[in-house]
């Protein structure tokens, strides 16, 4: 799957209009938690989350994840689209909340990664 059909999926805006979304994605994982997602194995990940602080693209980068989701309405905040965009990451943002994005994706055949 690419980022280009995650946003579309997901019905999500994109925040980081220089980002290649045909960019392949192989695994999502959705958390508030970023210790949660440091649980995880992700290699060319989505990060769906509703947490909206840098610490979100740091998380992300650390893991080599190359698109975060903003679910619940969140919209991010400016510093975290300036770091994600200098990291070559996509940023987006959807209405629906946690459990619908994750199961919208997990419908498409997109799936979790596996625990480290």
């Amino acid at each position: 799957m690419t980022i280009k059909e995650v946003r579309d999926i997901l019905n999500a805006r994109l925040h980081t209009p220089d980002a290649d979304l045909d960019v392949q994605v192989h695994a999502a994982c959705g958390s508030d938690m970023m210790s949660d997602v440091l649980a995880y194995v992700k290699d060319q990940a989505v990060l769906l989350t509703g947490l909206n602080n840098p610490q979100v693209v740091r998380t992300a980068e650390m893991m080599d994840m190359v698109c975060i989701v903003f679910v619940r309405g969140k919209q991010p905040q400016k510093q975290i689209v300036e770091m994600a965009a200098e990291r070559g990451m996509a940023v987006l943002s959807t209405d629906l909340p946690m459990f619908a994005a994750c199961g919208r994706l997990y419908e498409q055949g997109l799936r979790g990664g596996e625990m480290a």
